[in-house]
């Protein structure tokens, strides 16, 4: 391999997860803004918001929207150590693609009529996805769905990974925010190196996660709401600001 090829910097990254950005920002905005207002009608109705990730990395946007300074302290995550990255990878693998398993774990959280129900995942047809959703569904929640239609559209419909129904995550939403994420998640490419680096997705879906957050908050403030709101825990007086917050959520976050 002749090093002296390679460029000494390297801006394609950059570019990508700008032009990306940029896509949600100018495409999105209003299923964004949409979005939003579920969020904050449950935040008015003293309701929780229900995050999930549906399996693998997509699960990491739980961890960025929960207990987080800056962050909405009504964030309800319905983790499962069984798939995320933090079970043995190719465990996570697997169960995953099990349909039954999210059903499950959906129910255990007993969503009712009304609540808010927010999923990220990129592919948006695997087990772990579908049948989430279809639970939350079945309880009557809004669904409210972060994922890439180059993925839902790009999988063939006899793909090993999509869910028996042969659903889009897309087809199953009541608002569908689209990530633009490409098939196969990394972006830059070397001649010298058979497949793509650099995955994009959790990137663009964390800037969503907040973008959601920032217009749900504006709109609360619209209302003349205060906004349910974690102190970072590391500034001076952040445990005791957050004393009353932890207080009201503590019996209803399993999480917290």
């Amino acid at each position: 391999m002749n090093l002296s090829k390679l460029p000494k910097t390297d801006s394609r990254y950059y570019e990508a997860i700008e032009k990306n950005i940029y896509e949600v920002e100018s495409k999105q905005i209003d299923n964004i803004l949409k979005a939003a207002e579920e969020m904050a009608r449950a935040v008015k109705e003293d309701r929780l918001i229900n995050l999930y990730g549906g399996g693998g990395h997509t699960t990491l946007v739980m961890a960025e929207m929960f207990f987080r300074a800056g962050g909405l302290a009504c964030i309800n995550p319905i983790m499962d150590i069984g798939i995320s990255t933090f079970n043995n990878a190719y465990k996570y693998l697997a169960l995953e693609r099990t349909e039954n398993y999210a059903t499950g774990l959906v129910k255990y959280y007993r969503l009712k009529p009304g609540d808010v129900f927010l999923i990220f995942h990129n592919i948006g047809v695997n087990a772990a996805t579908i049948d989430a959703v279809l639970e939350a569904k079945k309880a009557g929640a809004v669904i409210i769905a972060v994922s890439s239609g180059y993925w839902q559209n790009g999988l063939p419909m006899d793909h090993f990974l999509r869910h028996s129904s042969k659903k889009n995550l897309f087809e199953l939403a009541d608002i569908c925010i689209d990530d633009y994420n490409p098939l196969g998640d990394a972006v830059i490419k070397f001649s010298e190196l058979d497949v793509p680096i650099a995955p994009v997705s959790n990137i663009v879906d964390f800037y969503i996660a907040h973008r959601l957050e920032i217009e749900c908050i504006k709109k609360l403030i619209e209302w003349g709401i205060e906004a349910p709101v974690w102190k970072s825990a590391n500034v001076p007086g952040g445990d005791e600001y957050n004393q009353k917050l932890h207080e009201k959520y503590n019996p209803r976050i399993k999480s917290l």
